[in-house]
């Protein structure tokens, strides 16, 4: 009796469902969502129309799970992966990995094609705009309010405010993919959009620094700097 062996090939394989929200994503970044059709939909994805409705109950479904999996939402998700946890006590290397994951992720054509719908369809589909409100201010929102609560209360940060914090930290970061992602002709290059990161980091991580930047306005005295007084060019 043969024994049927799955292969590393057919584990890695996406699911009937991975596929349609990947085949679903580019079409409704190439036709709109309301000139999608569930058939051509369903031949992309290579399985009879019918099949699609085993999986979604219809088209605002599947716009509902893109959403749901991706831009914000894949933000927060990372937020309550282990290797997050484990920095709970770590600022600066948390901002710094949630940087460079958003790095990551705006360089992937998938999010582009994510923003592309969910700016065009979120306020004609009944319920997207709320789920992805919920998705981006409540829940991603949360999350990070809490990381930096935490940092607060273990004295590793200054904060009167970790939501506001919280806000601060990613309005930074959403200025950084305006100017190297979306106004631009072309995306930057990794090493220049990397050099703006860190740039902000720095700042940011200075504005919260538990001692209050003690130690960089001494190192800033001892080289002859006035408080108020413009840097040279």
């Amino acid at each position: 009796m043969a024994v049927h062996t799955t292969s590393a090939a057919e584990a890695a394989a996406p699911t009937t469902r991975a596929r349609i929200l990947a085949e679903a994503l580019d079409l409704f970044a190439q036709s709109g969502y309301g000139g999608a059709s569930m058939r051509e939909l369903a031949r992309r994805v290579g399985i009879r129309e019918s099949s699609l409705y085993n999986h979604f109950a219809g088209k605002a479904a599947i716009l509902e799970a893109i959403v749901s999996e991706h831009g914000p939402a894949s933000s927060a998700s990372r937020l309550e992966e282990p290797r997050y946890k484990q920095l709970a006590r770590q600022p600066a290397a948390f901002c710094r990995q949630f940087a460079l994951d958003l790095v990551e992720q705006w360089s992937d054509p998938r999010e582009h094609q994510f923003q592309k719908v969910i700016t065009a369809e979120r306020n004609r589909v009944p319920g997207i705009r709320a789920k992805f409100a919920d998705h981006f201010y409540a829940r991603e929102q949360s999350m990070m309010t809490d990381y930096f609560r935490g940092f607060a209360l273990a004295g590793l940060v200054s904060t009167p405010d970790p939501r506001e914090t919280a806000r601060l930290f990613a309005a930074g970061l959403i200025y950084i993919r305006l100017e190297h992602y979306v106004m631009g002709a072309a995306p930057s290059p990794r090493p220049k959009v990397i050099e703006a990161i860190d740039r902000y980091l720095a700042f940011f991580l200075s504005l919260i620094a538990a001692d209050g930047g003690t130690q960089d306005n001494k190192k800033r005295k001892a080289k002859g700097e006035t408080r108020g007084k413009a840097a040279p060019d």
